[in-house]
């Protein structure tokens, strides 16, 4: 079985956007579901609605696929989900290691969604010496000491760094130097890299940061629906009392029958 060392995916050299390329998984993880509930076809509407994006999009990002579907039927799901896995490079093994088993480097190396994706832990990496042997999720933790060859032995382009933010850089560094071109970061810092190297980050922090501010904002909005809810019937209260009122202000006198 090819490893990724020996193929990278097509998606760069067939010019798909990297907007799209970040839309794949999210189609994928639709039809996956769709497929395990036997679904054989999907249109365009529902399979956006399940994603998470404008039908006009995802028609726009599959035709880079070549997939147009078929009027009045839809989108085959079982086409759709082996053509996006193979754009996506997970119709082959991956091997990743993970480097830091503290609590989340433990987390992740017992989600069992790596193996169903594509990718195999081939190694867990961690620099605490009582660490090493240790199994976690089944696989012995080996120590950093023995990175570079571990990389080598399993012919490992990914890395996941989870690693505290202090030992994030270091790690990164001896990552590249081995011949990994991907890494996944968890470590809460900004990891410098060469050209030729991709590196995703993944801030549990900063996402929170960002719902806090969308729930302040909402709390904002439904105080300013509250005021202004309060404040129509004072108005109309004040309008009331002027019309009872006479040109000079005072109470106009009954008019005879």
């Amino acid at each position: 079985m090819a490893t990724g060392r020996t193929h990278r995916p097509a998606t760069r050299s067939r010019g798909i956007p990297e907007a799209t390329v970040a839309r794949l998984p999210l189609y994928l993880r639709a039809l996956t579901a769709l497929s395990e509930r036997s679904v054989p076809t999907v249109s365009s509407e529902e399979l956006a609605a399940a994603a998470g994006v404008n039908s006009a999009k995802l028609r726009k990002d599959f035709s880079y696929l070549g997939s147009y579907g078929t009027r009045g039927v839809g989108y085959d799901v079982e086409y759709l989900v082996y053509q996006i896995s193979r754009e996506l490079g997970l119709t082959q093994d991956w091997p990743v290691v993970i480097v830091g088993i503290g609590n989340l480097g433990a987390a992740l190396a017992n989600y069992g969604g790596f193996a169903s994706r594509g990718f195999r832990v081939a190694a867990l990496i961690d620099a605490d010496p009582a660490m090493a042997g240790k199994p976690v999720a089944g696989i012995p933790v080996q120590h950093t000491d023995d990175l570079e060859k571990i990389i080598q032995d399993n012919g490992v382009s990914i890395g996941v760094i989870a690693t505290p933010a202090g030992a994030a850089q270091q790690v990164c560094d001896r990552l590249v130097a081995a011949g990994v071109t991907s890494i996944l970061n968890f470590a809460p810092t900004v990891l410098s890299v060469p050209d030729g190297v991709d590196v995703r980050k993944v801030d549990l922090s900063i996402e929170l940061q960002i719902l806090a501010f969308h729930e302040q904002r909402k709390a904002g909005e439904e105080a300013a629906g509250e005021a202004a809810a309060t404040a129509v019937p004072a108005a109309a209260a004040t309008r009331e009392r002027a019309t009872d009122q006479g040109p000079d202000g005072d109470v106009p006198a009954v008019m005879p029958a």
